[in-house]
């Protein structure tokens, strides 16, 4: 990335409601490396602190039969998908809370989509399991 992008990039993220959390506030305004989260077909870009990043992964990991794993560094096949190769270019990037922090995901409205409707349905699925277990 160029440094005409990243201050894009970091511009982009300045715009966002203020968070709570100065971690993910920090990881949102630097210009490093996104995380990776590799959930069953796909591989989404994440950017926000590691505390939120793995509370993300956790919650989404409730949608699989398998693990959710989360890299710090791109992974060996890439990302597959032509359309987020280039989302890191897009300025609408959803914000996801995560208890007091964020997670921003760096991907095409595809897969935004889809990482967004599978984190709701992991808490819910949480959610579920808690209360279930809290009225045994």
């Amino acid at each position: 990335m160029s440094p005409a992008d990243s201050s894009h990039q970091s511009d982009d993220f300045q715009s966002h409601p203020p968070i709570p959390c100065t971690a993910c506030e920090s990881a949102f305004q630097s210009n490093a490396m996104p995380s990776f989260l590799l959930l069953d077909q796909l591989t989404i870009p994440l950017v926000g602190c590691d505390t939120h990043l793995t509370q993300f992964t956790d919650i989404c990991e409730y949608t699989t039969e398998n693990t959710a794993d989360l890299l710090d560094h791109q992974p060996a096949g890439d990302l597959g998908c032509p359309s987020c190769h280039l989302s890191p270019y897009d300025p609408n990037y959803p914000m996801i809370p995560v208890q007091d922090g964020a997670v921003a995901v760096l991907a095409c409205p595809d897969h935004q989509s889809e990482i967004v409707e599978r984190f709701h349905t992991g808490l819910n699925t949480k959610q579920q399991l808690t209360t279930s277990l809290n009225m045994s």
